[in-house]
């Protein structure tokens, strides 16, 4: 016989169990009190209720409602329930854990928006490359614009094994209007020699060579260009990267898009077929990834374009101040396009991709381009930080997480089979911008999209780290907003 006198407190008596609230009669009912009430007899007094009455230990017992759990004499002495009638009570978990649901609700909207605006642009790439891209000639409209003259600034420096072939299609285009000017910065550069080789072999066609450039900032390209810019002769000017190659009708088709409203016209970077695993893995790039960001960008009325082959009005950029107006930014592509779309031109993008064919390629030049390439876009456009989630592995494991969070559906196998949607929407995004079979096997490919992808939030990362860029032969330190100042060895 167990007893503990006391207000409030239990007696055990001849397997009775009394207490100043009720009286109990049955086994049922002890277990019901105790249910509702655990935390009202101290830990020796349920053992000796267990072993008495053989039920399980208290400790496995569920408790409802904290809030029921009271008695009438005073609050429970453990303090671990609350009372009523306003009595002083613990914090409640539901307050403490009201920002924190706030914050996976909103979290998991983010993902599912995130979903719907990747998948848009998915298939807004895929279906314009299809519709756009890759026309044939005679399906290409002939606008009053065929007929003007254009002036080819060509930039050069170094030679690669492509360079010649890569040069030698621009003197072989099918224009009745157009100059070339080629550009070199150095007269010992071996540029020079590649360039008088192809003046002698075409002697005409309507070409000039300018050697020293003009320093007007610090950009070198725009060093470099600026003699030949200032001997353009026509309305239009074509700024070219030296290791683009063209078909004989390029220049036609960029020309049929500048129409009467129109200020620039813009190829779609490519690659050219290479041999080589680190070709391949650029192609996948410029296959997948990047038209799939730069064509939903314009598509949607956004401006985004690369100088690797450009037709630009030459008054809307004389009117921005020329190319001396450029020279203090390295991505002087960008701050053209925005000069004239500030000035109400309109962009288009022509049919054929721009090629690049560049003879000198490695998975090492690749990585350190496309850190180049994300450091200037962090410093022009801040909005940049957010690319990472774009990119398919982040994309899907947020979305993931979110799916689990609203459906309830296994986040790993949502991940699994979110990527492998990803995986097939970008090689059929790749088929399409090829424009024809691929020259490497879907197995290259699968190996080229996995290092691809995940190499992309790497490649972020070390973006951040350090805010300098080599490019060409200078470095320099980025300022927000885009500018630069060339840093030099003491």
């Amino acid at each position: 016989m167990f007893h503990r006198m006391g207000p409030g407190q239990e007696v055990l008596n001849g397997g009775r169990v009394e207490t100043p609230v009720t009286c109990l009669s049955s086994i049922h009912s002890v277990t019901h009190l105790l249910t509702q009430f655990p935390c009202c007899l101290q830990g020796h007094q349920m053992e000796e209720l267990k072993r008495r009455l053989s039920i399980p230990s208290v400790s496995m017992l569920p408790v409802e409602d904290p809030d029921v759990c009271l008695m009438k004499t005073g609050p429970c002495p453990t303090g671990a329930c609350a009372t009523r009638g306003g009595l002083s009570s613990p914090a409640s978990p539901r307050s403490s854990m009201a920002p924190l649901d706030v914050a996976l609700q909103g979290f998991s909207v983010f993902g599912l928006v995130l979903f719907v605006v990747l998948w848009l642009m998915h298939f807004m790439s895929i279906i314009y490359v299809r519709l756009h891209l890759h026309k044939k000639r005679s399906e290409v409209k002939q606008p009053f614009a065929q007929v003007l003259g254009v002036s080819l600034l060509k930039p050069l420096k170094g030679v690669d094994p492509n360079l010649i072939s890569n040069l030698e299609t621009f003197f072989t285009l099918d224009y009745p209007k157009y100059e070339i000017l080629l550009c070199v910065q150095d007269q010992d550069d071996p540029a020079v020699d590649v360039c008088k080789k192809l003046l002698g072999k075409y002697p005409n066609v309507d070409a000039g060579l300018f050697i020293g450039g003009k320093k007007v900032g610090i950009n070198p390209k725009i060093n470099n260009l600026m003699p030949g810019y200032e001997a353009a002769k026509y309305g239009l000017v074509w700024i070219c990267d030296s290791g683009i190659r063209v078909k004989p009708d390029t220049l036609t088709d960029l020309t049929n898009q500048m129409t009467e409203k129109v200020g620039l016209v813009h190829g779609l970077p490519y690659v050219a077929d290479r041999q080589g695993f680190a070709a391949t893995l650029e192609q996948v790039y410029f296959g997948t990834s990047h038209p799939r960001s730069y064509i939903s960008a314009n598509v949607t009325g956004i401006k985004c374009v690369t100088g690797m082959s450009c037709l630009m009005r030459k008054d809307v950029l004389d009117q921005a101040g020329g190319l001396v107006a450029f020279a203090q930014y390295i991505a002087e592509d960008y701050f053209m396009a925005k000069a004239i779309a500030d000035r109400g031109w309109k962009f288009s993008m022509a049919t054929q991709v721009a090629l690049q064919n560049s003879g000198s390629y490695s998975i090492g030049q690749f990585q350190s381009r496309m850190i180049r390439w994300t450091k200037l876009r962090i410093n022009m456009v801040p909005a940049t930080v957010l690319e990472p989630v774009s990119e398919c592995f982040l994309a899907s494991l947020i979305i993931g997480w979110a799916a689990h969070h609203v459906f309830r559906w296994d986040m790993m196998v949502f991940f699994m089979c979110h990527c492998l949607a990803w995986f097939i929407a970008d090689y059929i995004q790749l088929t399409g911008v090829q424009g024809g079979p691929l020259s490497f096997s879907k197995l290259d490919f699968a190996v080229a999209w996995f290092i691809r992808e995940s190499m992309a939030v790497q490649i972020f990362l070390s973006a951040l780290w350090d805010p300098t860029i080599s490019w060409r032969t200078g470095r320099y330190r980025l300022r927000c907003g885009g500018t630069a100042e060339e840093i030099l060895d003491v």
